[in-house]
């Protein structure tokens, strides 16, 4: 059955003026309009290999003012919404090249989701990851069943090796594009969203350099209600979505980062499909600062027991931020892509955004170096309810009076009034308490 929307005149306009791509090694764009069957139909195909992951209604809500819903697409096997792309991809190439196999050259979400699912349906799947990549991650690959090679010390050396390998050996060499097919299985997602939360004021997504996720969803959502306000969040640090907005073609921010931070967000690899898409059907982008994605992540691990990345946090750090005022009082769905973040990178960002927020901070006072009076300190401390977290006495490089000792102590608080309340208590008693700034 045909399914007529003016939203399609939407899309057709959106994709009309988009040049042909060049040949190229990689899957080719298909700049042929993408239309809600195509995104239902990927729905279909995809819906035995891929989660129906779970939008649930967040503790978060009466803190920002609004209600929020939780999209967590870290759920997936994979813990990246890619899959749903990826996957629809792999069951939409000829036989002939599903014999042959496919290659990939990243250490990515998407390459993650390639030798998953090119492994579950039995393509040969290899991986060409450089020297640098960490360990667990070429772990992981393997454990999905694919073929992991480390080559070159950059990324451009691998892929121009993986370019090589799948040249010599006939693999369909695979990056992350704005394929027709590809956009349509990311844009299950909207299909998703619009079934599970009814009326929807707002969907919020992360956008960046790959924004295939925010344009596929955009014209699923738009099909179904036009009054659904699509908004993509992406990095102060790396506002390419906005600059190739204003310039009309995709821009080449030279200032991307590669920080495995960021992940996706810093990325500059998207194409004209999902640009023209996100022009014609998405009603905002806004960007957030570093500090607000860090907040973001906290926030999701206390009330969500959520562990996720940089992308994954970035939308709600639009409402952490105060980014969507006009949000407020309204039904707003939040996607949750991604949560693929290293432990050690884990550790680094909780502990910054715990400082960020107000719950840990450090001061340096000078005592006397007499018995007691350290045990009055603490006793101030307790008093305060502050959890003291580390404690160090310096008496060699102390440049004040003789026999006095320099305490630097680190404490943790409950929030942004319990901190001015220690504050307070330790001036009262000690005036010439130092605090450090974050």
């Amino acid at each position: 059955m045909k399914i007529v929307s003016r939203n399609e005149e939407l899309l057709r306009e959106a994709l009309s003026c988009i040049p042909q791509p060049s040949s190229r090694a990689s899957l080719a764009s298909c700049n042929k309009l993408i239309r809600f069957e195509d995104i239902s139909a990927a729905a279909f195909k995809i819906q035995c290999g891929v989660q129906k992951t779970p939008c649930m209604f967040s503790r978060l809500s009466k803190q920002y003012g609004m209600e929020i819903y939780l999209k967590k697409e870290f759920l997936q096997y994979t813990g990246s919404v890619k899959e749903r792309g990826v996957l629809y991809l792999l069951m939409s190439l000829p036989q002939e090249q599903q014999r042959k196999g496919v290659i990939v050259a990243s250490d990515s979400n998407f390459s993650m989701a390639v030798a998953y699912h090119a492994a579950e349906l039995r393509v040969p799947v290899f991986v060409i990851v450089p020297t640098s990549t960490a360990p667990a991650r070429v772990r992981t690959c393997r454990d999905y069943g694919a073929m992991v090679i480390s080559y070159g010390s950059a990324a451009k050396d691998a892929q121009l090796h993986a370019r090589r390998l799948a040249q010599e050996n006939g693999y369909l060499y695979l990056e992350e594009e704005d394929s027709a097919v590809y956009l349509s299985g990311l844009g299950t997602v909207g299909l998703e969203l619009y079934e599970q939360v009814p009326k929807l004021d707002a969907v919020i997504f992360p956008a960046g350099g790959h924004c295939g996720l925010l344009a596929g969803s955009a014209a699923a959502l738009k099909h179904l209600n036009p009054h659904i306000s699509v908004i993509g969040v992406e990095s102060e640090s790396f506002p390419v979505l906005q600059q190739s907005l204003k310039a009309g073609h995709p821009t080449d921010d030279q200032a991307c980062n590669n920080h495995h931070f960021y992940g996706d967000v810093s990325g500059v690899c998207f194409g004209s499909n999902s640009l023209q898409l996100t022009g014609k059907l998405v009603d905002k982008v806004v960007a957030v600062r570093e500090e607000d994605i860090l907040i973001s992540m906290l926030r999701l691990l206390e009330y969500e027991r959520a562990t996720v990345d940089a992308e994954g946090a970035i939308g709600l750090a639009a409402l952490v931020a105060g980014k969507l005022p006009e949000l407020k009082g309204k039904r707003v769905a939040v996607v949750i892509c991604s949560g693929n973040l290293e432990l050690h990178l884990l550790q680094q960002c909780i502990a910054r955004a715990l400082t960020l927020d107000n719950r840990v901070c450090r001061f340096s006072l000078v005592i006397s170096d007499c018995p007691g009076d350290m045990a009055k300190l603490l006793e101030i401390l307790a008093r305060e309810e502050a959890r003291v977290l580390d404690i160090k006495q310096e008496r060699t490089f102390v440049t004040s009076e003789l026999f006095t000792v320099e305490v630097i102590c680190t404490v943790e608080t409950r929030d942004k009034i319990h901190t001015a309340q220690l504050r307070n208590a330790l001036l009262e008693r000690y005036p010439t308490t130092a605090w450090t700034e974050r």
